[in-house]
């Protein structure tokens, strides 16, 4: 019988402290041989303790490693990671996550026998405690209404081909053929990546039975500042690969532009007053609509709840992309903004 494959799994992070801990508990929970196993942990210079939380591991656990990432953004703390590992195959974690103990074995078995040049799981989101807020910004990040037919969110109920998977588990010399991450894309640089992948005749697989546990933000400040930079950064991402990836990226950023010209000619033309009202009222219909059908299994604060964290997810999304439109295909700016100001997870 042959010895399990050499795997290196790169987990950057930044400032992760809340989490951090049961992060890497549950990869020390895995299933997979240590021997064969090694984890870079990649940290951007955390300031909030993270760095002490991560030292404990690091003492305790040899196939453990911790990486100064200077650059302090996710592409150059994955690059850092993937030009140190030592495994044959690369497996991208996010510290927001929590992992089962075949997560690892199961992305390696499916790498090696399905052909497929990259291959993920589906992410749950589960709340980050037990309020009715948190709950309802859990839900509203795995519902279609939210977060559109994004397969990884919403899952899928059978091993299927998709566009973009959000932690890969690649073979290292694929890297040496299509490159390294982007380090202009502070965010989305999964889907550059994967694009380029694709176009280099690579396949990518999402696989249902492999599901790691995503713990959502706590509050609509934090969700929307997320959801403003996810926003932002995609038309770079566009730029760069010379097309808009899906379809639904575009209708958060419609909506908003249609609501800000909108409002901005009726003051000259009163009738538009109507079109704004018809266009408010059927958006926050739905809205009322699929977060009423969460009363009767969460109560009715989270479904009131739930009807806020749709807005902020859309409107934020939406922004950020028309923010970024301006900056990155008008004014022709490049992608790093303050490095310091961004956390490095998803």
């Amino acid at each position: 019988m042959s010895s399990p494959a050499h795997v290196t799994v790169i987990l950057p992070c930044r400032n992760e402290a809340a989490g951090i801990r049961s992060c890497l508990e549950s990869v020390v929970a895995s299933d997979y041989s240590k021997e064969h196993l090694e984890l870079l942990i990649v940290d951007g210079l955390s300031e909030d303790g993270t760095r002490s939380i991560i030292s404990e591991f690091v003492e305790r656990y040899s196939w453990m490693r911790l990486l100064d990432n200077v650059g302090k953004v996710t592409p150059t703390g994955l690059n850092l990671g993937i030009q140190r590992a030592k495994g044959d195959i690369v497996i991208r974690m996010d510290a927001h996550n929590e992992y089962p103990p075949h997560y690892i074995s199961r992305l390696v078995e499916w790498l090696q026998v399905s052909g497929a040049d990259n291959v993920g799981g589906v992410t749950y989101t589960t709340a980050a405690n037990d309020t009715s807020k948190a709950h309802a910004i859990a839900l509203g990040l795995s519902h279609p209404f939210g977060v559109g037919n994004a397969h990884f969110r919403i899952g899928v109920s059978e091993p299927t081909w998709v566009d973009t998977v959000p932690f890969g588990c690649y073979r290292k010399e694929l890297f040496e053929k299509i490159g390294l991450f982007d380090v202009e894309l502070v965010r989305n640089q999964d889907d550059e990546l994967n694009h380029r992948l694709i176009k280099h005749g690579g396949r990518i697989l999402l696989v249902p039975e492999v599901a790691s546990r995503y713990i959502a933000r706590d509050s609509l400040s934090k969700l929307w500042r997320m959801y403003y930079q996810y926003g932002y950064f995609k038309p770079l991402v566009a730029r760069k690969i010379g097309t808009v990836m899906t379809v639904r990226q575009l209708i958060p950023s419609l909506f908003v532009l249609t609501v800000l010209v909108t409002v901005s000619v009726t003051p000259m033309f009163p009738p538009m007053r109507m079109l704004l009202a018809v266009l408010v009222a059927c958006y926050a219909s739905f809205a009322v609509f699929f977060s009423a059908r969460v009363a009767w299994r969460k109560g009715v604060r989270c479904a009131l709840w739930l009807s806020m964290v749709f807005p902020v997810l859309h409107v934020s999304y939406g922004s950020g992309y028309l923010k970024g439109m301006l900056d990155f295909l008008v004014l022709g700016k490049k992608g790093i903004p303050d490095p310091s100001a961004l956390s490095l997870s998803r």
